[in-house]
């Protein structure tokens, strides 16, 4: 099971787990904040909207599309 670092701190998560289900699993399911400081979630699951982006090991990307590693740090704030 990989240990994933999400906005600081350690989650556990099973094999093939995509970065959208751990910030379900580890929070409030929000992948950033808009510019109207609203949180924002995902929302297509597809990478359509864009909604999923999120910071991974300082390389913005697409939460929906991009499973879960060892040792990644994820920010969603």
């Amino acid at each position: 099971m990989p240990v994933v670092i999400l906005n600081g701190q350690p989650l556990h998560v099973g094999d093939g787990t995509t970065v959208a289900a751990a910030l379900r699993l580890g929070g409030d399911g929000s992948s950033r904040t808009s510019v109207s400081s609203q949180r924002r979630a995902p929302l297509c699951g597809m990478g359509v909207c864009q909604e999923c982006r999120v910071t991974i090991n300082d390389q913005r990307r697409l939460a929906c599309q991009t499973l879960c590693l060892e040792g990644m740090r994820v920010e969603s704030r």
